[in-house]
């Protein structure tokens, strides 16, 4: 190699890592550029809908964000709902959990019988889909008389709209394990009850995940309705005294508030599945 060639290959690596690099960060910024973009666009119509007044019922952009800073720490409105938003976050956060825990800890178990064991889907499956498709909202009234006014029918009925989407989604899970798995399983030595923890459970875990995504994103969906049974605090609660007291701007920043905790507690369940599907081919988050 000449000393020109050898001073044309060390110009070039620059050029070639500079060239790389602003693709290197396009590739990362990629994904929440993209995600910015319809928010963005919806924020725009937002404003030039209340700027031009093809509304007189919706507040601005800019009041609303002015009411969320209050909401979150007071110091402007002083009102009873300024700087009260972890208060009313907390108190839906605890309804929302619980019920999900419950949800999975009474889905899980019987949606592992129904698909396994013939028997328990003759016996259970014609009434869980009778039962399937009646809305959470029909059960208020019920909720209301069994559990009474408060914190425990709200309980209730989050429990009742995470149920579903956990049971169909492991029911569906441990239906469709391959039967080639079960006869390799048998091959190597694996029979009886341990199928089920060495086969049907790992094979059946990715619709598990589903559904538990599902069912929490279902569990604050429900929290409006669930807290409508007349609780003092959470956020279903704030945005029905809004409602009340017509102060969309109060309903608006409750629906923010639930829209990005939802959001935020979807990606966790997201990055645990994640992290213990890694062996899944067809699990991605």
């Amino acid at each position: 190699m000449t000393i020109a060639d050898a001073s044309l290959d060390t110009g070039a690596e620059p050029a070639a890592a500079s060239a790389g690099r602003p693709r290197s960060l396009w590739r990362r910024a990629k994904p929440v550029v993209l995600a910015l973009i319809v928010p963005l666009l919806l924020l725009a119509f937002w404003q030039v809908a209340t700027t031009e007044r093809w509304t007189l019922l919706i507040p601005t952009p800019y009041a609303v964000a002015e009411y969320m800073v209050d909401f979150a720490v007071g110091g402007i409105y002083d009102d009873a709902y300024s700087g009260t938003l972890l208060t009313h976050l907390l108190a839906s956060m605890s309804r929302v959990y619980g019920g999900f825990a419950l949800a999975a800890l009474f889905a899980l178990p019987i949606g592992i019988m129904v698909g396994r064991m013939p028997t328990a889907r003759m016996l259970l499956d014609p009434f869980l889909q009778v039962m399937r498709p009646i809305p959470v909202t029909a059960w208020l009234p019920l909720s209301m008389i069994l559990f009474g006014l408060g914190a425990k029918s709200a309980f209730a009925l989050v429990c009742l709209g995470a149920f579903y989407p956990i049971l169909l989604n492991t029911i569906f899970g441990v239906r469709s394990v391959d039967p080639k798995l079960f006869e390799a399983a048998s091959m190597l030595g694996c029979r009886g009850n341990a199928q089920f923890y060495k086969v049907v459970l790992p094979a059946a875990t990715p619709a598990i995940f589903t559904g538990l995504r599902l069912g929490l994103g279902l569990a604050w969906f429900v929290i409006v309705v669930g807290e409508m049974t007349g609780v003092p605090q959470g956020l279903g609660a704030v945005i029905m005294d809004g409602r009340t007291l017509s102060r969309t701007e109060l309903v608006i920043c409750g629906m923010i508030v639930i829209g990005v905790a939802g959001y935020l507690s979807d990606r966790v369940v997201v990055l645990i599945g994640n992290r213990l599907l890694r062996w899944s081919p067809n699990h991605h988050g």
